[in-house]
């Protein structure tokens, strides 16, 4: 029989990581990595990243491999993802792909197009005029080329909105006809897939209690060794949920209970563009609900009937 591979979407907090652990121990499979901050080795507390207890129940890929001064893109990832799925199958070996980065997934599932190298000068016109006409009337701007971003794109989302303006800018193509032409994903009908989808009230406070405890967990610290590096503020790992709202306090602009909240609120916010993905990305997966890591096991043991083999 084939080795199975099961895809596991779902927000920040919703108990991806613990659904794929016990899978994982269930099967025997291998899990892989689909969140573009767990990536980053600086950040495991701010991340949530699986601790090195759990880690050591199964084996994990792509957790924390990736140091702060490196800024990995989507393909980068997916061609590292490919490969360890193709070697994990030849082991004989599931996988489990695991994480709430849905354009992770959409490159994992549905292959990425081939978009040119957007030149500077077109990216810092974008920036400026974002900046000239505010987001309102940018949106409107890109909605008359390239309406399904436009509609698509979350609100506040500037960095999507600009990315969307680029694409067109500089190819004379809207984005979408771009993902159109889309190749090099997982074959059709090769992976199975779960999304997560607990009740938003519920998951928010999850969120917030899962920030004080992060602090307990030594976030500040993790932050400010961060910062001590002096990297590049554009990296991906300086934009992680809660890194600039606790660098505020750090500077001693803030006080702590400040940058708490902030840092909630970024969390919530984030956990909500990932839900609003979900619905619009992947309409077809099937879902589990609630927060409860023994419901959804019992969820997806229902949907996987004759799980073990």
């Amino acid at each position: 029989m084939e080795p199975r591979i099961w895809l596991i979407a779902g927000p920040t907090a919703s108990g991806k990581s613990a659904l794929a652990l016990r899978l994982a121990e269930t099967t025997g499979a291998e899990v892989v990595n689909a969140d573009a901050l767990q990536l980053y080795a600086d950040l495991r507390v701010l991340t949530a990243r699986p601790d090195a207890a759990e880690m050591a129940r199964a084996p994990h890929h792509l957790f924390g491999t990736v140091d702060a001064s490196e800024g990995w893109s989507v393909g980068r990832w997916q061609r590292a993802a490919l490969a360890l799925i193709a070697k994990i199958a030849g082991r004989g070996r599931d996988v489990i792909v695991v994480g709430g980065t849905g354009l992770y997934l959409r490159a994992l599932t549905q292959g990425l197009a081939d978009i040119p190298v957007i030149p500077t000068e077109v990216r810092q016109a974008a920036a400026s005029e974002f900046a000239s006409l505010g987001e309102a009337a940018f949106r409107a701007r890109l909605g008359e080329v390239d309406p399904a971003a436009a509609a698509r794109i979350a609100l506040g989302d500037r960095q999507r909105l600009s990315r969307a303006w680029e694409v067109y800018a500089a190819t004379g193509t809207s984005l979408g006809d771009h993902h159109a032409t889309a190749s090099g994903g997982l074959p059709a009908g090769s992976w199975t897939a779960v999304a997560l989808e607990p009740p938003r009230a519920e998951l928010y406070a999850r969120c917030d209690a899962r920030l004080e405890t992060m602090l307990t967990q030594g976030a500040l610290a993790e932050v400010e060794a961060l910062l001590a590096r002096n990297l590049d503020p554009a990296l991906p790992a300086l934009k992680a949920v809660g890194v600039q709202a606790f660098a505020a306090h750090l500077r001693g602009e803030t006080r702590l209970e400040t940058a708490l909240a902030a840092a909630q609120q970024d969390t919530r916010r984030y956990a909500k563009r990932q839900m609003t993905w979900a619905r619009g990305q992947t309409p077809d997966w099937p879902r589990l609900s609630g927060l409860d890591t023994g419901d959804h096991w019992r969820q997806f043991l229902a949907l996987n009937r004759g799980l073990t083999r």
